[in-house]
């Protein structure tokens, strides 16, 4: 099977990679928990928690949950908001099939901070939109247009390149305690988000909640430009030159 998906590559030694990954399984069974402490992982680790976190944090899950509550909120009447969901729904999976199709020739980067912007600006446009009673009055459809807008630019690129990347960025060694704890922590944010969006509500106000979401948003760019490199096409050993990581420890070990 190896040998099958390296036909493209004439270079490639299949003996020695097949023996780097059984070396590194069984390292991966001897590995521990304080392992993804370490100085040369550390760096891997803030990427994949910095993931799990913001990709919940700009409250995507809100958005999906309650949907129906935030466009009754623009008036619509519940069976409206109900159907108009539907079509946040049918967004989703259109775009998390475009990501699929785009993953491998865009790049996992490009579509992970265009996606952010676009999200983004969607939040803005949302709390603009429940900031004027103008805007409410005239343009009742203006949310489902930035709520659709917004669900696709998570599904081309928070949504899907989360997943990927916690895959790809750490060594084998680590790898299941890694994305373990990566998950562990999207749940937990997911849990923390929605448990909070209605009380931000009251506390803050509805635009206020999606201003503040916008402005993790913006965290969010911030740390995806600076911290997470792009892993399409790339070794392990690439992407830890990339984050100045030379352990040769780490360096053995191959994605």
């Amino acid at each position: 099977m190896l040998k099958r998906l390296r036909d493209s590559d004439p270079d490639a030694d299949i003996d020695d990679e097949l023996h780097t990954i059984t070396e590194a399984n069984k390292k991966e069974g001897s590995s521990r928990v304080r392992d993804l402490l370490a100085p040369k992982t550390r760096p891997l680790m803030i990427i994949g928690l910095g993931l799990a976190l913001f990709q919940q944090f700009v409250g995507i899950n809100t958005v999906i949950y309650y949907a129906p509550t935030i466009l009754a909120d623009t008036g619509l009447t519940d069976s409206s908001s109900i159907t108009q969901t539907v079509f946040v729904g049918i967004t989703n999976v259109v775009f998390t099939i475009v990501a699929v199709l785009l993953l491998d020739r865009v790049g996992r980067r490009k579509l992970l901070l265009t996606g952010t912007v676009g999200m983004v600006l969607s939040l803005i446009l949302l709390g603009i939109y429940f900031t004027s009673s103008t805007l409410q009055n005239e343009a009742g459809y203006l949310a489902l247009v930035a709520l659709l807008v917004y669900i696709a630019s998570f599904a081309v690129g928070l949504g899907p390149v989360f997943w990927l990347m916690i895959s790809e960025i750490y060594p084998i060694g680590i790898r299941s305690k890694a994305m373990s704890v990566s998950t562990l922590a999207n749940w937990a944010a997911n849990f923390l988000v929605a448990a909070t969006f209605l009380t931000l509500g009251n506390l803050i106000t509805r635009e206020g909640t999606f201003f503040l979401y916008a402005a993790i948003g913006v965290g969010a760019f911030v740390f995806f430009l600076a911290k997470v490199p792009e892993t399409k096409d790339r070794t392990l050993e690439q992407i830890q030159d990339d984050l100045n990581i030379t352990d040769d420890h780490h360096a053995r070990e191959s994605a």
